[in-house]
């Protein structure tokens, strides 16, 4: 039977884990960490052992928790799900070296090439979830969104703290540039991130042009050259070509209301 001074000894000692951050050893926790010491009969080193043990764990799991929340990659596809035999170009065993995500640790770049619907998304966020997984912090954002955020700031002081915000994590992949144009302005904001990440982080692009045409998304825009050079220094290019999957299974899907009508 335990006693009320026992009872007390754990209630304090609980408050005193809690003030002192061990979130290991929260609510019933602790009762099951020393009843499963006295059953295995741990000397005093091994408590503080197996304790320090559980504790890394559970911090463990939550920086995991956290920097997949501030990933911001949300829902997405596994790649064991991507049709490998939808493309007509596609580079199975890089994509798939790509998604493993080593390519972080040396700072280098991927840039995934190809039409609307082909899956760039996907494996990107593939790439950034195993990136995540490996103790790396991340962030997807489409271009967008971040050239629109950073066009918002009316003020250098709040321009400049966006902007190291982009290049703050060890992966940003900035997805879809090449859908729609921007002006000269925004051209000086990408360069400006690719610029300071340039060897020090790892960025990851989604685009369905070729280089040679981004001259298109950022019209008249001298810093394009520049942006380009210093994003394919150091980087892995991938090309996928062929008809888009969405359109695929829209087609698809249309087919099988037609056909589910006729049978009415």
């Amino acid at each position: 039977m335990t006693s009320p001074n026992n009872i007390n000894n754990t209630e304090l000692l609980e408050t005193q884990i809690k003030k002192m951050g061990f979130r290991s050893l929260e609510g019933d926790g602790l009762s099951d960490f020393l009843q499963t010491a006295r059953k295995n009969k741990w000397s005093h080193r091994q408590v503080i052992s197996e304790f320090v043990k559980v504790e890394l764990q559970e911090r463990e799991h939550r920086s995991l928790q956290w920097r997949m929340r501030d990933s911001k990659i949300q829902n997405f596809k596994p790649i064991a799900d991507y049709d490998w035999n939808w493309p007509k170009r596609i580079d199975r065993a890089q994509i798939e070296k790509l998604v493993d995500a080593d390519f972080v640790t040396n700072a280098e770049n991927v840039v995934l090439v190809g039409t609307p619907g082909l899956g760039k998304t996907m494996i990107a966020k593939n790439i950034i979830h195993n990136a995540v997984y490996k103790g790396h912090t991340a962030l997807f954002i489409s271009s967008a969104e971040m050239l629109t955020d950073l066009s918002k700031q009316d003020s250098a002081r709040l321009l400049e703290k966006r902007i190291r915000h982009y290049c703050k994590p060890g992966m940003l992949c900035i997805d879809e540039i090449g859908y729609l144009s921007y002006d000269q302005q925004a051209a000086d904001f990408l360069y400006q991130i690719i610029s300071r990440r340039y060897e020090q982080k790892s960025t990851v692009i989604t685009t369905n042009l070729v280089f040679s045409d981004w001259p298109t998304v950022f019209p008249g825009a001298s810093s394009v050259a520049s942006l380009i050079d210093r994003l394919i220094h150091h980087s892995e290019i991938s090309l996928i070509e062929g008809e888009s999957y969405r359109e695929k299974e829209a087609k698809k899907k249309k087919a099988q209301r037609q056909k589910n009508r006729g049978k009415k």
